[in-house]
């Protein structure tokens, strides 16, 4: 029989979909698994060779664990709403849910043709109604609730309503407004619309005006990490910083608990850092500086206290409420300019860009609390007014960019830490002694820390406080193609929409422009937008991640309309055991996941408050791009080895007609118009391109389709290459070329089974020791490296097996049967074939995995090095169970040792049993 991998692929891919035989049930007896993959957004592009990295990864587990007798769910879904699909929309004139519904067909088939295991009674897409429904709906709780600071945990908005009525807030400070107090009787006092204005300064999904990036060509707002040099990412228009209504997750709430829950979980170091970095918890004080001649006080928090006398300037965020009131008039140009010039960079440049110093003097002055100091107040970009109060007290002999800012900028720098600094770079010690410092001089500085904030306490003016960098989630995006926010605004005030109306479904639009004011495009739709007189609904939309925080739960119940899923799933599923995606999703996504989960645990709908129990970042598949060389103002192409002789442009090339290095000039020529009148010059007769590693893009033409190779080589010589090609976390190059290689293994083995002539060859003869040595060498190799992850070394396993096996010309059932089942998590649909046609009748999908015995691989015989004084001189095998006076009286009666003695008694025999043995003469 011949391997013919493509019609026995289209064969099994067939009849396991006709079977259901990846349907999984959530009543089940045996253990759980269930294993994730970071679901796709289904782009137009479709998938090339690095997208089913993980996949592959992650199919071969779930086939492992299955075969090891657990119940895994393992299943896929599409991330369908966001900017790229609307834009597209507006380039094509389509509509985004018909290019949507377009690229997830496109998805499918091409996961489909590589054989993944997916349970596809699971699928959910995220721009289904009855998906975003329950997103809503999650919304909707979140929006219904706070943070009770002293239980820990979410709380429904009507027990904070309960204790305002009952005392007042003096037990629970505003989260969204420090500044609100009030007694019960005032609260009683206060119009509904006080009253919810308040509640919205405490609810987790709340509603506050700020400055956004805003994009007037793509008509939204972009988060930080999308604008570039003060223009989008995507497409490259101007962005300017605007003030508007937005919606916002309060995730700093969680901060903490975000904190603590990483210690739960089995993530990588790397992975853990950078949460713990984003998070940025540290411990300082806040601290009230009264301003000169003025009323008005800057309000700092810093970490560190203790250098307070080393203060000789303080910067606040150009955006600060105070800038506008505390310049003076002299300073006013100034001012202005610089605020024009700030508007054009984004958070990320400003905070990344440490060689730049720019700033810009306010005219006003801080007045330092312990010695009465007058100290300059500046605005800077690098001092954002999210983070902290948006003020900082710079300290230029203990920081170094306070240090270059004092410098650039001549002002004068006041030592506090002596001998420590030596004027030319800032030295962030803490283990000085403080000198210039007041009622602090000659105190070691970790113990000043506490004295200050003690002192400041006391005076009122300030207090121990510990703070979190990272900031509310922003969650409104001013565009089309987003889950619609649930949310009716009755004169002006926010209300939840009743669930019973859910989902608010998003209305067909045949213009996707903002709105007047820069709201999303639904503010067009007016008989949409106008509910009824005096009350409208939100125009805004919710960002990517609204659908992407909480699909795993969706995939425990995907059928459920009565609740997002039923509790009796979310406890037989729990956590997700584990999760592989990229790094690119390592703090946004991973966040927000994390702090959805622990609401709905807080709130009681699930019994879990972490996601992911593991998780494992997959590295990129890079493209190794093919390089031509045109002779300049000339058709002719000249080959790698040569073109130092000529001048020429570097164009890049379709790696799909390049043989490894070598162009196929002939379909070069037919590749496009303008390379059909091209000429070569070749080296020894061909035309080898340049090699260039980078991104795998289709502007670069370097990306490879894998239904070219899936039909070439078959999915599972696919599959198995993809894993070859190195560790799963790792990044790589693509190679086509070495594909070649694995599909000569999956030929060898396909041999053992049957040969072209002679039909089957398998065969019921007893297995000897050595062949049960192998199999059983390689079931505890491939046990232990597909439990964890190690795909690559597992991959070159079965090739040393195969390799041993072919050469002791052994075809016992004995020995294949267990090997197929070992291969099936890795190679399929070649098991599955070949499984039937050596008679089994169930499926392999089915079948029990093998179990490694020692007994087979432990050695019963050694080979010794036999050393004269030190020396090896000879080689002798002996059992290990041989007592030590045979083995003497055997090496000392051989043949070398006898020559050596030259007829004498050795001096001594040393053995030491299982290593070697030495003849002292």
């Amino acid at each position: 029989m011949e391997y013919n991998f493509r019609a026995i692929e289209k064969k099994w891919q067939q009849q396991w979909e006709q079977s259901h035989a990846y349907r999984v049930s959530n009543n089940s007896p045996k253990p759980k698994c269930y294993v994730l993959d970071m679901f796709p957004y289904p782009s137009g592009a479709g998938l090339h060779v690095g997208h089913p990295l993980g996949y592959i990864a992650t199919d071969i587990y779930s086939r492992y664990k299955r075969l090891k007798g657990f119940n895994v769910l393992h299943a896929m879904g599409y991330d369908a709403f966001g900017l790229p699909t609307e834009q597209y929309a507006l380039e094509t004139g389509q509509h985004p849910a018909v290019t949507t519904e377009q690229n997830i067909k496109a998805f499918r088939e091409q996961l489909d043709n590589i054989g993944f295991c997916y349970d596809w009674d699971r699928q959910v897409t995220t721009s289904d109604p009855s998906y975003y429904k329950w997103t809503q709906w999650i919304f909707l709780q979140i929006f219904e609730s706070w943070y009770n600071r002293s239980t820990k945990k979410a709380e429904p908005i009507t027990s904070l309503v309960a204790i305002f009525e009952k005392e007042g807030n003096a037990g629970h400070i505003c989260p969204g407004d420090r500044s609100i107090q009030f007694t019960a009787a005032n609260w009683k006092s206060y119009s509904e619309p006080e009253q919810r204005n308040i509640l919205m300064q405490y609810r987790l999904a709340y509603l506050a005006h700020a400055e956004v990036n805003w994009c007037a060509a793509l008509g939204t707002v972009l988060a930080n990490d999308e604008v570039v040099n003060g223009v989008s990412e995507r497409g490259g228009y101007p962005v300017v910083k605007k003030k508007m209504s937005q919606w916002f997750l309060r995730i700093t709430e969680y901060a903490n608990r975000l904190l603590e829950g990483l210690e739960t979980v089995s993530f990588s170091d790397a992975m853990k850092e950078m949460q713990r970095n984003w998070i940025g918890k540290s411990q300082g004080a806040e601290i009230k500086f009264a301003l000169k001649n003025s009323t008005e006080h800057v309000e700092v928090y810093t970490t560190r206290p203790d250098t307070i006398f080393g203060v000789d300037f303080m910067v606040i965020a150009p955006e600060h409420e105070l800038v506008s009131r505390i310049t003076t008039p002299d300073q006013q140009a100034e001012i202005d300019k610089y605020l024009e010039y700030v508007q054009s960079r984004s958070e990320r440049e400003r905070m990344a860009d440490v060689k730049q110093i720019t700033g810009c003097f306010t005219g006003a002055y801080a007045i330092n609390p312990f010695d009465g100091r007058e100290i300059p107040v500046w605005i800077a970009e690098y001092v954002l007014a999210g983070y902290g109060t948006g003020a900082i007290m710079a300290v230029p002999c203990g920081d170094q960019r306070d240090f270059g800012f004092a410098k650039h900028f001549n002002i004068p720098i006041t030592n506090i830490i002596g001998d420590a600094f030596n004027g030319q770079e800032a030295n962030p010690t803490k283990e000085a002694k403080l000198q210039n410092s007041g009622f602090l001089n000659g105190m070691d500085m970790k113990p000043a820390m506490d004295v200050v904030i003690t002192k400041l306490e006391e005076l009122g003016i300030g207090k121990r406080q510990i703070n979190y960098k990272m900031r509310d989630a922003g969650f409104s995006r001013q565009r089309y193609w987003g889950e619609p926010f649930p949310i009716i605004y009755k004169n002006g005030i926010p209300y939840a929409m009743d669930e019973k109306d859910l989902p608010l479904e998003l209305p067909h639009v045949e213009n996707y422009k903002p709105g007047e004011e820069g709201e999303g495009p639904l503010a067009n739709i007016t008989d949409w937008v106008n509910v009824a007189p005096g009350v409208k609904r939100e125009t805004n939309t919710m960002p990517g991640y609204a659908g992407s925080s909480w699909y795993f739960l969706r995939y425990m119940d995907p059928h459920n309309n009565n609740t997002f899923a039923d509790r009796k799933a979310t406890d037989y599923w729990n956590q997700v055991d584990v999760y592989v995606g990229g790094t690119e999703h390592a703090v946004g996504h991973l966040l927000y996941s994390r702090m959805w989960t622990k609401v709905l645990y807080d709130l009681g709908h699930i019994g879990f408050d972490e996601p992911f129990k593991s998780l494992i970042n997959q590295g990129m598949i890079g493209g190794s791009s093919r390089l031509v060389y045109r002779v300049r103002g000339t058709h002719q192409y000249v080959s790698h080895g040569l073109k130092d002789q000529y001048e020429t442009d570097e164009l890049h090339v379709d790696v799909n007609i390049v043989d490894g290095v070598e162009l196929n000039t002939a379909a070069f020529k037919k590749w496009k118009p303008d390379f059909a009148d091209a000429t070569f010059i070749l080296e020894d007769g061909k035309y080898i391109c340049g090699v260039q590693l980078e991104k795998m893009s289709k502007r670069l033409f370097n990306t490879v389709n894998p239904n070219d190779l899936v039909e070439k080589y078959g999915a599972d010589t696919f599959r198995m290459y993809e894993m070859f090609l190195g560790p799963v976390e790792q990044s790589k190059p693509w190679d086509t070329k070495g594909i070649e290689g694995v599909h000569r293994f999956l030929k060898k083995l396909w041999r053992l089974f049957a040969d072209e002539q002679k039909g089957i060859l398998v065969n019921e003869q007893p297995a000897t020791p050595e062949e049960l040595k192998i199999l059983h060498k390689t079931i505890q190799k491939i046990d232990h490296d597909t439990s964890s992850f190690s795909y690559n070394t597992a991959v070159s396993q079965f090739m040393i097996c195969v390799n041993e096996l072919a050469t002791l010309r052994c075809h016992k059932r004995s020995i294949l049967e267990p090997l197929l089942i070992l291969l099936t998590p890795y190679a399929p649909h070649l098991c599955e074939e070949l499984w039937q046609y050596i008679g089994n009748n169930e499926s392999i999908l089915n079948a029990l995995y093998p179990v490694y015995e020692e007994q087979y691989t432990k050695e019963s015989a050694f080979n010794y090095p036999i050393a004269i004084n030190g020396k090896t001189r000879s080689e002798m095998g002996f059992s290990l169970d041989a007592a030590i006076p045979d083995i003497e009286k055997e090496v000392l009666a051989s043949e070398v040792v006898q020559k050596w003695l030259e007829g004498k008694a050795p001096k001594k025999v040393i053995i030491v049993k299982g290593k070697m043995i030495n003849v002292v003469i």
